[in-house]
């Protein structure tokens, strides 16, 4: 007597393997869609769209400039008030474009990441990455555009200019996700921050060097990471000036710290933040 065929085969046929998109293919779109996104609602609906990322910091280097003429003879690297200030003002605003946009990022994303599909990842990479680009851009043209302004036979040095930049952006990034953390679970954060950080402006040389500064206030301002961004941005614009007090350990160490502490305790209380 035969045996029963068995109930359920040992082995299935061979079926074709669907495609399937990849996390990183599908993290990648919807970074993308998030930036497109971004980009209609801040600057598709305003008259002049993106002229305004230029105009405004192109305004507050020329007013910065035209009153500082009005006091002081000369400024105290070169002859140039419009580019003294543009090499202390353009990193500054870029960090603190980064730093703003980043710490708001759940917020403005709050209704989209409720999907599956869309993390808070994707949504501070996505407000990272766009503002990154307009700021560099931005920085870029008006350099370029005050340089040949004045029609001055300037000598750049590209490596520290580049590192300004970089380091501008890695410690925007680290306070903006800190900031986020803290905005999400304490609301009243937002305008305390916006109190302390007040003389901040003040505090990163974009008015002043270092040396000028007094010992004492020496002391106190180094532990400002912008200052030392400030710094290297000078550096590239001045090759006789060379400070000395610049660290890139210690920017790194600041902005490396910020940022891991915010993507913790994003990690851990982002479901609490959006269910608020």
């Amino acid at each position: 007597m035969s045996s029963p065929p068995d109930a359920f085969p040992s082995s299935l046929p061979d079926t074709p393997a669907q495609p399937l998109p990849t996390r990183s293919f599908a993290t990648l779109r919807t970074i993308m869609a998030l930036i497109l996104r971004e980009m209609s609602s801040r600057y598709g609906r305003s008259p002049g769209g993106y002229l305004w990322a230029i105009l405004e910091p192109l305004g507050g280097i020329v007013v910065l400039g035209f009153a500082f003429a009005l006091v002081v003879r000369t400024p105290p690297l070169g002859s140039s008030f419009l580019l003294f200030f543009s090499t202390g003002f353009l990193p500054f605003s870029l960090y603190g474009g980064i730093e703003n946009t980043v710490a708001r990022s759940l917020q403005f994303s709050k209704a989209l990441l409720f999907y599956p599909a869309v993390t808070w990842v994707d949504a501070i990479l996505a407000r990272f990455i766009l503002n990154s680009l307009t700021g560099l851009l931005v920085i870029y043209l008006l350099m370029t555009g005050i340089i040949l302004t004045l029609d001055t036979r300037i000598v750049l040095d590209a490596p520290p200019i580049f590192l300004a930049l970089a380091l501008a952006l890695l410690v925007g990034l680290g306070m903006g996700t800190l900031n986020c953390a803290l905005i999400g679970k304490i609301p009243a954060w937002d305008r305390v921050w916006s109190i302390a950080t007040r003389p901040l402006f003040l505090a990163s040389g974009v008015f002043f060097l270092y040396e000028d500064m007094p010992k004492a206030a020496q002391d106190i301002l180094w532990y400002n990471p912008v200052l030392h961004i400030t710094g290297y941005m000078r550096m590239g614009f001045y090759p006789n000036y060379q400070p000395d007090y610049p660290s890139v350990a210690y920017v790194l160490f600041v902005g490396l710290v910020l940022l891991a502490f915010g993507v913790i305790l994003i990690g851990r209380y982002h479901r609490d933040i959006l269910n608020d």
